[in-house]
């Protein structure tokens, strides 16, 4: 298993020339920010929807077959909010790429290291206080980027293993896993 973690996204083109993938790769987008972070509406869409977008051409032109992609729980075409009506145009370029199969993330607040966002990490310290009250039932309930991590490799198994022992060729070519779902998948069994 090999990892590649990009820093250059402006550049992405020629560092994606030199690394060894084809249909046998899994690829996984988790690139996110905040307008606020990006600095502009602009620039936050640069981030959030082109790069995410141009990794995944790149990918489908090396012939990957199975994308997955961090979304957010709130994605909406409609939205009159950018962040999610940009995610939800994220997901649905995305899709429209001609790829087997494209496994969509939509967590609700993500706990775990967040640079330069002091009203998040508030909230998060003080979900982590009441987290243990509230059911995980409930799609609001925060969740660990640990435990999107895992929800993700865990449903790149699952299409490795379907696609050797099934013998039913046909499978959803695009699947939304919500927050309460991964969840549920990523619970520890006591």
């Amino acid at each position: 298993m090999r990892f590649y973690q990009v820093n250059d996204f402006d550049n992405l083109a020629e560092i994606f020339a030199s690394v060894g993938v084809d249909r046998k790769t899994d690829a996984f987008s988790c690139l996110g920010t905040t307008k606020k972070q990006a600095g502009s509406n602009e620039a936050f869409r640069k981030i959030d929807h082109d790069y995410n977008v141009n990794f995944a051409k790149l990918c489908q032109e090396k012939g990957v077959e199975n994308f997955f992609l961090l979304s957010s729980m709130n994605a909406d075409i409609d939205s009159r909010f950018l962040y999610n009506r940009v995610k939800a145009e994220t997901e649905q370029s995305i899709m429209a790429l001609d790829f087997a199969q494209v496994v969509i993330f939509r967590p609700s607040l993500l706990l775990g290291k967040h640079q330069g966002r002091p009203l998040e990490s508030i909230g998060q310290k003080a979900f982590q206080l009441i987290s243990p009250l509230v059911s995980e039932s409930l799609s609001l309930h925060p969740i660990s980027a640990k435990r999107v991590a895992s929800a993700m490799a865990m449903s790149a198994q699952d299409i490795y293993e379907r696609s050797k022992y099934r013998t039913d060729p046909i499978m959803q070519k695009t699947v939304i896993i919500e927050n309460k779902k991964m969840l549920a998948m990523t619970r520890v069994k006591h």
